[in-house]
């Protein structure tokens, strides 16, 4: 078997991709990674974490947050992918429901911006978010406060008005959880492997392992970096 030349493609190391470029794939503009996109202080992105969209996906901010009048957060981890469509709900949608009227009239201006004292106060669920490595369905909506836990799957179409636990399946709407991905006892492992904290080069040099190994697989990884 003839021995690669000492410049071969073979002997280079591993590139990561860079998470610093906007539209990671050129021949994909409707593809953008939101980490180098997002420019809200209330909105924080991991690394690598991407949205899809032909038509505005880097209006992201102004199409699929909606009503973030702050001062809750949108935080959103790693790796995460996130279909065409899906929506972020703040809680700057509230009304008042404890009077005769829902109307928010102070913000129509006029003598009624007198009375904007009657809109403070209004219930909050604090901020949502969203774990690592996060897959969202085609026109997923997430309601405010929700927390979603690490590697869940959010079906198309759902409506999340509660808590994702870990690699937890929803859907519907509202969305309840359909199954998990793993077992309990593995998804404990994976919880500890944490393979979206490894170092990005490990990242690059076991991507194989992470989309199809299995849970012993990472965790020899684990052990070998120790």
């Amino acid at each position: 078997m003839p021995v690669p030349a000492p410049d071969s493609p073979l002997d280079s190391k591993p590139v990561p991709a860079d998470p610093t470029l906007i539209h990671p794939m050129p021949e994909q503009p409707r593809v953008v990674q939101l980490r180098p996109l997002v420019k809200s202080p209330l909105i924080e992105v991991g690394e690598y974490s991407y949205y899809d969209d032909p038509d505005e996906p880097t209006a992201f901010e102004t199409r699929n947050v909606l009503y973030h009048y702050g001062p809750e957060k949108l935080v959103i981890g790693k790796f995460c992918a996130i279909g065409t469509g899906a929506r972020f709900i703040m809680n700057g949608a509230n009304h008042r429901m404890d009077g005769p009227s829902t109307f928010p009239f102070p913000t129509m201006g006029g003598s009624w911006a007198d009375h904007f004292d009657l809109l403070g106060g209004l219930p909050s669920r604090g901020d949502t978010v969203v774990g690592n490595d996060v897959w969202f369905g085609y026109d997923a909506m997430v309601m405010p406060g929700v927390r979603i836990g690490h590697g869940a799957i959010i079906g198309a179409g759902s409506v999340v008005t509660s808590d994702v636990p870990d690699y937890g399946i929803v859907g519907g709407d509202p969305a309840r959880l359909l199954r998990t991905r793993h077992s309990e006892e593995d998804i404990a492992r994976l919880l500890a492997v944490a393979w979206w904290d490894w170092p990005v080069a490990d990242i690059t040099e076991h991507v194989r392992l992470i989309m199809s190994g299995s849970v012993t697989d990472l965790e020899e990884v684990v052990r070998g970096r120790a």
